[in-house]
């Protein structure tokens, strides 16, 4: 089994006012060329944006891109004609594809907003753009609930890659063994709350590590309702 961690620490961190952000991975301004991506997750952004503040319209393409609210609610418009606000329990995924423009905001003016921007790599090129959104019960304890899947159908939101996405929230000392899901993939954990043990490595809040070369992980959490993002991506 190999690892690399990224203590939260370590992050990229820029604070432009309206907007405090982490990079997990070299993003805009920051850059270390140890930490561009892991295999085909690409960005990992801690955003924090001020009430009635956010990104404008941007584009994209060849790119699945998950956007996870922690704290607030996010304002969502694209070229597509989709208009919507995701709500913390609820993801957004859009396959990018030919191309498409979106912008990003927070949807109130009294309270920030806190979410997880995150780019994964396609392994379809100039697909369709595409948009789904989906509401989920992340307070099901001790339990992962899949939120991103490569199949449709199959649980959860869809992307074009060989990814799964899960989350949950735990109590503490609770054990359970992930299982990779194909030969190729690793594993990256980012720790939403609280701390966990993955692997024989401690992780605290907004730790990620990544996993390869091995089948399995066992995982503890270390605290009362410690919440984690486990990627199962190919690396």
């Amino acid at each position: 089994m190999k690892t690399v961690l990224y203590k939260a620490n370590t992050r990229g961190h820029k604070n432009h006012g309206w907007l405090d952000t982490f990079h997990t991975f070299s993003f805009a301004d920051y850059y270390d060329p140890e930490r561009v991506n892991f295999g085909a997750l690409r960005v990992l952004n801690d955003d924090v944006v001020a009430g009635g503040e956010g990104f404008g319209t941007h584009p994209h393409d060849n790119m699945e891109i998950i956007s996870i609210p922690l704290r607030g609610d996010l304002q969502h418009r694209d070229s597509m004609g989709n208009g919507s606000v995701i709500r913390r329990g609820e993801i957004q995924v859009m396959s990018a594809g030919t191309g498409i423009t979106h912008s990003e905001f927070n949807a109130n003016q009294d309270k920030d907003l806190n979410f997880f921007q995150i780019w994964v790599f396609s392994n379809k090129e100039d697909v369709t753009p595409r948009y789904g959104q989906q509401k989920f019960d992340w307070n099901a304890k001790n339990q992962l609930t899949q939120i991103v899947s490569p199949h449709p159908g199959s649980g959860g939101l869809w992307i074009y890659q060989n990814a799964w996405f899960n989350i949950g929230i735990f109590d503490k000392e609770h054990s359970f063994d992930y299982t990779i899901k194909a030969p190729e993939n690793g594993l990256f954990l980012m720790v939403i709350e609280g701390e966990f043990d993955a692997g024989g490595q401690a992780l605290s809040r907004r730790d990620g590590l990544g996993i390869w070369e091995t089948g399995s992980v066992k995982i503890t959490s270390l605290s009362q309702n410690s919440a984690i993002l486990l990627i199962d991506i190919p690396v």
